[in-house]
């Protein structure tokens, strides 16, 4: 089996996307930072995320069954970092943020590049992390240049 230092290390080799995975749980938004995103399907709509298991929001996206992805623009990198310290309430997230919702009421962040409104479709063991498959039943584009995460770092793709 790979070593987990060497499979890290590989593993940062892989540029990606920055998203925050949004969720609620009555009133309460939870939330974190998530490079574990792709799309699964267009017939129907599907992606899929992968939430570690001890994040706190994980076991509110299990019940709540809905989530939003929020696609992180190149300029939103303190957002990245505030939703990705586990030691941050889901109220400390949040503040000051003017969320709004779409179909399943998830929190959609403000001036994100995109979002995709979810209803869980199904889950599957991943180890330490779950994976969630989305069914996709709102979205829209924002505008700006996408955040990136590449070698342990936030990156910025230039724009010609």
């Amino acid at each position: 089996m790979i070593d987990s230092t060497l499979f890290r290390d590989i593993l940062s080799q892989f540029a990606s996307g920055v998203t925050i995975v949004t969720t609620r749980n009555g009133e309460t938004l939870h939330g974190l930072t998530v490079s574990s995103f792709c799309s699964v399907s267009l017939e129907p709509p599907l992606i899929l995320v992968c939430i570690d298991k001890k994040a706190s929001s994980h076991p509110v996206l299990q019940t709540s069954k809905r989530f939003a992805v929020n696609f992180l623009t190149a300029a939103q990198q303190d957002i990245s970092n505030r939703f990705a310290d586990p030691k941050r309430s889901p109220e400390e997230r949040f503040q000051g943020l003017a969320v709004r919702t779409a179909v399943t009421q998830s929190p959609i962040l403000p001036d994100v590049l995109a979002y995709l409104d979810c209803e869980v479709y199904a889950e599957y063991d991943g180890g330490d992390h779950t994976i969630f498959v989305g069914k996709v039943v709102a979205g829209e584009v924002g505008e700006g240049a996408p955040l990136l995460y590449w070698n342990r770092g936030y990156r910025e793709l230039k724009l010609d």
